[in-house]
């Protein structure tokens, strides 16, 4: 396993030092290169995340705004993961709209993952079987060890094919857009915010029970993918210190 974790006292520390992590990557990438590209997530710890990236004096015009997942809901729906970074990160952030690579879950679900693929492949340059390898991507996870939108038992936990696609969450009743493995494990830099007692199992789980990841998704990360970094709070960490 090549991920490491860092723990803080409380939600709000961990989503802090999370910020001043993904700034510190993103400006890394920035000293060699004109334009870096972030993949975000939705949830209530980008709640707390968001906002301190923000007002952080960092230069988000030179950022390529992305996401690792959405609801298939309108862009103004309270559960629209665009709508919560639009208001916390990108309207204060002042990233240009150009630079917004959102998806669309106001389309049909199949609709808007072949629309954001295509929109990955463009801007990307990618060859056919090609992935995109983003310099950062920041996830989260839930207590059943979910993570983007791929929840136990999904099929697509074993995709290394195939960009993003649309997925029924049946827990939810809800279409969503998700980014595949082989997208995520791509990725330069990827970054765990993970906080709240309800996840402390599945921190558990995904750093120390026997690799299962149709049980546990979040372990596709932590078992394949490099230049992993967790950030959890004292209570998501309980059962792992």
């Amino acid at each position: 396993m090549s991920a490491r974790w860092h723990t803080y006292p409380d939600a709000a520390a961990a989503a802090e030092a999370c910020a001043h992590h993904l700034i510190s990557l993103l400006e890394e990438v920035l000293s060699g290169n004109e334009f870096a590209t972030l993949a975000i997530s939705g949830g209530s710890t980008p709640k707390l995340m968001f906002p301190k990236l923000a007002e952080s004096r960092f230069e988000w015009n030179r950022i390529h705004l992305f996401w690792v997942d959405e609801r298939c809901v309108p862009a103004t729906d309270p559960a629209s993961n665009y709508k919560l970074a639009y208001e916390t990160l990108i309207a204060p952030g002042h990233i240009p709209q150009r630079q917004v690579h959102r998806i669309c879950g106001e389309l049909a679900p199949k609709t808007a993952a072949h629309r954001y693929v295509e929109e990955i492949r463009e801007f990307f340059g990618l060859e056919p079987g090609e992935f995109p390898h983003f310099d950062v991507i920041h996830r989260g996870m839930g207590p059943d060890a979910h993570s983007a939108s791929l929840f136990p038992g999904d099929p697509l936990i074993d995709d290394r094919e195939n960009i993003a696609a649309a997925t029924f969450v049946e827990k939810f009743n809800q279409w969503r857009v998700t980014l595949l493995p082989g997208t995520l494990l791509a990725a330069r830099h990827t970054v765990f915010l993970v906080a709240g007692a309800d996840k402390k199992d599945a921190v558990r789980a995904v750093f120390q029970e026997e690799y299962a990841p149709m049980k546990y998704p979040a372990q596709v990360a932590s078992h394949h993918a490099r230049g992993v970094t967790w950030f959890l709070d004292q209570a998501a960490a309980e059962l792992v210190e």
